[in-house]
């Protein structure tokens, strides 16, 4: 019912008006006190053989909501009972900031993709703070950045106070330096400064009795040696994993109106499915397989699913395909594991 009458109907309007009028729906229905136990019972598995221990959690399925979709964690109790066994908050900064200006979200519809430069708008991370916590058993990431305005020599602060706030009310940490929306963010992925950047939220990590993994998230547009760096990174700094991909900023094979595939930020959907689910590989095979992967970009169907979990990754994360597929395409992939 989703793909034939309501997503042609929420297509015909502004993407990231319907995002918000979708969130404002969520929330008031999940209001009556028999719709959260109705829809978990609709859309959610519960099964022995789904749950994975990865970086010293136990997640009741492999299937999270990726960052940017709930970025202030207003709604991640009610997400979970679409069947989602982690929820990815943020990507959160210090300060509140508004992001880029609109219009900054479109759909590549011939080639079910989108394209963001959100550019990190957020509330800040004292306010999602005050939502986590309520939180009572859904697993949260917590998915970190800077400010716009903070400039790259210190970024490091930024993620500092980020960590340090959240650290209580998170279950494991996301170092986000790939959004292509962020001037000059992805500068941070290089060798020295990523090193430097880890290893002091490492060390802080340390200070605690029980320290919360850390992942990074990385872009599909590094090439073989920068991939070969982040295995050095990863290994040097001793962090948890890594989340492969984020958006892309390769438009090649686009089908789309050429005017919307030429506008910037980065893409994401089936058009990155390949990729990312090559640089799980590539991570994997040359790393042998000594960190957790978290895959992301492109996955639809359960054979996408599939695909990036024989690849390497240990759990997934979706949010395009929960766009074009509708609330029922978690429980299709955790039939078909």
């Amino acid at each position: 019912m989703y793909k034939l009458l309501i997503r042609p109907i929420l297509f015909l309007f502004d993407a990231e008006s319907v995002h918000h009028f979708s969130f404002a729906s969520i929330r008031l229905v999940h209001k009556l006190p028999f719709v959260g136990p109705l829809v978990r019972r609709l859309y959610s598995i519960d099964h022995p053989k789904l749950e994975r221990h990865v970086f010293g959690i136990r997640f009741p399925n492999p299937i999270g909501l990726a960052a940017g979709f709930d970025k202030d964690a207003k709604l991640y109790k009610e997400l979970s009972n679409f069947g989602f066994g982690f929820i990815e908050i943020g990507t959160l900064t210090p300060k509140p900031q508004d992001g880029n200006p609109k219009k900054r979200l479109f759909r590549l519809l011939a080639d079910q993709g989108i394209i963001n430069r959100m550019g990190f708008n957020n509330q800040g991370v004292d306010a999602a703070i005050l939502r986590l916590k309520k939180n009572k058993n859904v697993i949260i990431g917590g998915n970190i950045g800077k400010n716009k305005t903070t400039p790259n020599d210190q970024a490091t602060q930024d993620y500092l106070i980020c960590f340090n706030a959240l650290f209580t009310y998170v279950d494991y940490f996301v170092v986000n330096v790939s959004s292509p929306n962020t001037p000059n963010l992805r500068d941070l992925q290089e060798k020295k400064p990523l090193t430097t950047l880890l290893q002091t939220l490492q060390t802080e990590n340390q200070k605690h009795q029980n320290p919360k993994p850390i992942l990074l998230k990385i872009a599909p547009d590094l090439t073989d040696a920068q991939l070969l760096d982040i295995i050095d990174i990863v290994s040097d700094t001793k962090i948890d994993g890594v989340i492969a991909t984020n958006t892309t900023i390769d438009r090649n094979g686009l089908q789309s109106d050429s005017a919307i595939c030429a506008e910037k930020g980065g893409l994401s959907g089936k058009p990155l499915s390949n990729r990312s689910t090559d640089v799980i590989r590539f991570l994997n095979t040359n790393s042998k397989g000594s960190f957790p992967i978290i895959g992301v970009g492109g996955i639809h169907t359960p054979q996408d699913a599939i695909d990036k979990l024989e690849a390497g990754a240990s759990l997934l994360q979706i949010y395009t395909g929960f766009v074009y597929e509708g609330p029922g395409m978690v429980k299709r992939i955790l039939k078909a594991l």
